[in-house]
């Protein structure tokens, strides 16, 4: 055993940029951020937006905004800021003017009536899209200052893994395959005191 080496400590060896994600420590007890897995869609010196990617809403879309198409597209829970918003990431591209890159072919926004006509006529499948109420943001140095306190492990996670359905369980399959450290994490009971 290694002494003084703490287990809950992350070893961020990457820094959070566009396109890769923050997975939040075990004892993270925030309703929003606790067990959860979000990915960055912007990180400059404005600050950091991002999404939670592992927070499913299990309300079909359409019947939450009003006039909104059918679709069986993933709905999740986006973060704590302004949450009566809707926001998507897709893999479409330029299809959707107005998309902004985020990683590989994964696009953040763009023209919302191009993305209602390509569901009304059936050209946008589920797995092309995620939505989110509500979007995941820091103000400049706010996230830098939650690394510092061990807040966040900075990943990276392709991006057909960012496209596939996540349950609130992904945080802990995600960090159990990263090995011993992280299984550890993946392992704490999310109440210690009923261990």
């Amino acid at each position: 055993m290694i002494i003084g080496y703490n287990f809950f400590d992350p070893d961020n060896k990457l820094e959070p940029q566009k396109g890769r994600i923050l997975i939040s420590e075990p004892f993270l007890m925030d309703n929003y951020f606790k067990r959860s897995i979000v990915l960055i869609t912007e990180h400059n010196s404005e600050g950091t937006i991002g999404f939670v990617l592992n927070k499913p809403v299990d309300i079909p879309i359409h019947e939450i905004i009003d006039n909104f198409p059918e679709t069986n597209a993933d709905l999740s829970l986006g973060g704590p800021v302004n949450t009566n918003t809707l926001h998507y990431i897709h893999t479409l591209g330029d299809i959707i003017p107005q998309s902004n890159k985020v990683i590989s072919n994964i696009y953040w926004g763009g023209d919302f009536e191009v993305i209602d006509r390509l569901i009304r006529s059936g050209n946008l499948m589920p797995g092309q899209i995620k939505f989110f109420l509500g979007y995941s943001g820091w103000s400049p140095n706010q996230l830098e200052n939650e690394l510092a306190e061990n807040a966040w492990l900075v990943a990276d996670l392709p991006a057909n893994e960012i496209m596939a359905p996540m349950s609130r369980h992904y945080w802990k399959r995600h960090l159990s395959k990263m090995g011993l450290k992280y299984e550890m994490w993946s392992n704490f009971p999310e109440d210690p005191e009923m261990n």
